[in-house]
This record gives C-alpha cells, structure tokens and sequence, in this order.
C-alpha cells in the first residue's frame, strides 16, 4: 500500500513538474485565464474537506497521548455531555490550524462533515461552548495544562538526536495585546498608552515553541513576574540538553538571579542598561582594549545582486530631514560585578559611532554605547554580540503567534479566560513544531521548523481529501498534490511507528 501511495506521489509531482516546464515563447492570441462557463455539482455521495493535512496532525497527538494526559490532568467539567476536556482543548487549537482566526470559526467546521469524519467525531463544540468553556478554566487549571503539554514537549524532545540535545535556549520577552473592549476585566493600559494586556512569552530558540504563556494587565513591566516562568523553563530543559541558555533584553537583566544560575551551570546573555557608571567604565577603557565589530553578512539563498538605489535614503537627504547614519562599531569587554551579585562577569560593550547629518551636511559626530553582560567565558566578543542580537528572532516568534496563528488575542471576558485562550491557541504553533521534528530527515525537519504559519497551512494543512468512514477505519483520499505532501506522508509513517494508543 505504501509503495502504491510513493509511486501515485511521484507520478502527480511530475505531472506538475511537465506542466509548469512548458514554457511558451510566442505571443498568444489570448489571456492564459480563458476559462469557459463553469458549471457546479453538488455530489450526493462524495464528501471532502479542504484541510486534509488536519488528520495527520490529530493522528500525531493521539500516537504521544496528549489527549488522554489532558483528560487526566484538567478536571473543569463534572459530566461530559457530550464533550471531554481535551475535545474543548484540541478543536480550538485545530481550528487554528484549519486557518480560522477566531471562535466564530468553529461554526464553518462543524458545518464540514469530512472534516468531523477524519477526526472520528459526530460533532464538535460550537464558539458559544468553546467560549464558556475558557471561561470555566481557573488559573490553576491553565497551569496544569501548561504542565501537561510541556511533558508530552520533552517526549518529543528526546526522540530527537543528540546533536538536537546539545543545547537549548530559552528566550523570555514580553508585547501588548490591544483590545477596544471597555469591559475587559484585567486590563491595563500600557506605557504607549494602548489598553489591553501584557503576555510574557517563555519560548526555545531551536524550534520557536511556546513554553510558557502567561496574560498580564496591560501596565505589567516587560519582566514582571518573568522568574517563576524562567525558572520553570529551565527545570524543563535541563534534564534532556547538555546545556541550559538563557536570554533578554535590558528588562530581563536579572542581577539577583545571576549567581544562582551561574552556579547550576546554567549560560546567561542579556543585554544591560547603559547607565551613566557603565558609560562612564567605557569609555575609560584604553584604545587598545578596543577592536572593529565586523557584523558576518549573510548569503541570500538566491544569490547576491546588483544593489538597487535606496529611494528611502534619497528622500531624507532631498528634503533635508535629519538623518543618523553608522560610521563604524567597535568592541571591548571589562569585568563587572552588579549590585546584587557576588560574583564578577564579563561585560561587552559595543561602541557604535554615528554621524549626525541634515540633508546633506553632516552636523556632527555622535557615540552610543550598548552593553551586554554574560557568564560565558569561551566565547569570543563577537560571539556575545551575535547571541544577543540572536535573541531578536523571539520578535517573529511573538509575531507569528499574532498574526499568523492568531493566538495572542482576547476574545473572552477576564485576564484568566483570555489567559486560557491564548495558552489553547498557541498550541497550533506548538503542533507545527512537533509535526516538523517528526519528520526523519534532517533537512525537512528544519525546513518545517522555518516554516511561516501560513505557509504551514498552505503547505501541509489545506490539501483537499476526500474522506470515507467506516466501521473500524477512517479513509482519508489525497484529492490534490502540494510541495508538503511529502512531509505529511513522512509524518504519518513516523507517528505509525509509535505505539498505539
């Protein structure tokens, strides 16, 4: 069977491939888009959903037991008439996936019968449950689930090789989530002077994952209430990687935390404030102690080009708008022990000369010091810079849970429901994760990693099958080929592989 499924692969791969290889080089006497009169059927028999990739996700959770471990640990509901925990939990989340962007969604999938079919369900939750389901959730039920999801996350992580358990790094940040709402229980308004709430977001750098979510009022500082989270995401790692790293910025420098990690053998980058003792230590420093920051540029996968001219710079110098422009960087380091530390570290510090210019007069010169302060002794000053900067790929982690997954959004009433909410919503990101370390070969299982979330959906999720349910065994029928159907037939063997549920 399976031979028959590689093979009818194949022979659709190459009839696209024939198809777009046909290239005409002479001018035709009609637009390419000359299609007829289109006449529709509705089949009486046939049914088919248009997110076929969802089957192969939902078999992935029901092979690592998640829904059961989610039953077992999130007690919310006193009878199941009809629907479990996990149901309230997985539909959100798969509707996510299915490319919806609110609970309003739900209605357009229990409207889509192959759909309820290939996940051997007669029907789901609808938004009005969904919605006072997240409600019913309290602040320790969220944590559990957290819980629970994090130990089917060190499940995956340990089917990974070593290579992947070399390291993990743990990235903390916090960003606003706006709402116009006037009766938002828990909101703040923050520092921009936008209302709404503050998320913390405790993530691993390797795959982008969620670790921790956690809603604040929208007047939170960026760290607050950041170490309990940390903390826990390091008691996370440490057992499957060799080593444990931590990274922020500025707000996260938590000076009474450093001894401490430094001591379990924990590595720490943070950026740290520029205060006027620091600045001060800086520029004190010899001229020898300084070398050139040389910043590594990256080759684009496409080549490199001719540079086009830049419109924007030409702009700003027609209209004689003030302009700061980078001479050079210049790096050094000097040790330092914060205030609440009992112990020295390395502090780098990247001085960056610029030129203030006005058109195309330039008014004068300008130096801004940035620092960083670390535990880590065998890598070089360079190397510190580059991991802090590292740290702001968390920005398009942050941004792909927005506005991609939607998931950081507040549909509900309070700070804890829409705390729920954001927790249950980021688990489709998290599942794009594990669909991609699922994957046998290494090159794919990056390649997914990477992926935007939209491009996951068109990819892997939106490919139309037809689905035929029978007595013991759900047929899911590949309607259509795309580029990711290949990584959704190597999902499927890799989770056939595990034990059974």
């Amino acid at each position: 069977m399976k031979d028959i499924r590689d093979r009818n692969v194949e022979k659709r791969k190459a009839e696209i491939s024939e198809r777009l290889a046909n290239d005409c080089h002479e001018d035709q006497g009609v637009p390419m888009f000359s299609s007829g009169r289109v006449h529709y059927e509705v089949s009486d028999r046939i049914r088919a959903t248009g997110v076929g990739g969802i089957g192969a996700v939902h078999q992935m959770i029901r092979r690592l037991k998640l829904d059961r471990r989610i039953d077992a640990a999130v007690k919310v509901l006193k009878r199941h008439l009809p629907y479990h925990e996990s149901d309230h939990v997985l539909n959100i989340a798969y509707c996510l996936m299915a490319g919806g962007t609110k609970l309003e969604d739900l209605e357009v999938l229990r409207r889509d019968v192959s759909y309820m079919d290939m996940l051997g369900a007669e029907r789901i939750p609808d938004p009005t449950t969904a919605g006072d389901f997240l409600r019913r959730l309290g602040e320790g039920e969220i944590r559990r689930l957290m819980d629970t999801v994090n130990g089917t996350r060190v499940g995956v992580w340990k089917r990974q090789p070593a290579s992947f358990r070399r390291r993990a790094t743990v990235d903390a940040d916090g960003t606003i989530t706006p709402t116009d709402g006037e009766k938002k229980r828990g909101m703040g308004i923050s520092y921009k002077g936008i209302w709404g709430y503050q998320p913390l977001l405790v993530s691993l750098a390797e795959t982008g994952e969620p670790l921790y979510v956690v809603n604040r009022p929208g007047n939170a500082g960026s760290q607050s209430g950041c170490v309990e989270w940390i903390e826990r995401a390091i008691a996370l790692c440490a057992p499957v990687f060799q080593e444990v790293w931590v990274r922020g910025d500025t707000a996260f420098s938590l000076t009474g935390e450093f001894d401490g990690w430094t001591e379990r053998g924990v590595r720490f980058v943070f950026g740290y404030d520029a205060a006027p003792n620091l600045v001060e230590a800086a520029e004190r420093l010899p001229g020898r102690s300084w070398g050139r920051l040389w910043r590594d540029e990256r080759e684009p996968r496409t080549g490199r080009r001719a540079r086009r001219e830049n419109t924007k710079e030409e702009v700003v110098v027609e209209n004689g708008y003030r302009n700061i422009r980078l001479k050079s960087e210049d790096v050094a380091e000097f040790p330092y022990r914060p205030g609440k530390c009992g112990r020295w570290y390395r502090m780098v510090v990247v001085r960056k000369n610029l030129t203030v210019e006005e058109g195309e007069e330039a008014l004068f010169d300008d130096v801004r010091y940035f620092f960083y302060i670390t535990n880590v002794n065998t890598i070089s000053k360079r190397e510190v810079v580059e991991e802090a900067n590292d740290r702001c790929n968390q920005e398009n982690v942050i941004e792909q849970l927005k506005n991609g997954v939607n998931a950081l959004r507040v549909p509900v009433h309070d700070l804890v429901s829409n705390w729920a909410y954001m927790v249950i919503a980021s688990l489709a990101w998290t599942f794009k994760a594990w669909f991609g370390l699922m994957l046998s070969d290494t090159a794919d299982r990056s390649a997914v990693i990477r992926l935007e979330f939209k491009r996951f959906l068109n990819l892997v999720i939106r490919i139309p099958c037809q689905v035929v349910r029978t007595g013991r065994r759900i047929r899911v029928r590949v309607l259509a080929y795309t580029e990711g159907l290949r990584w959704l037939l190597s999902s499927l063997d890799t989770t056939a592989a595990l034990r059974s549920p």
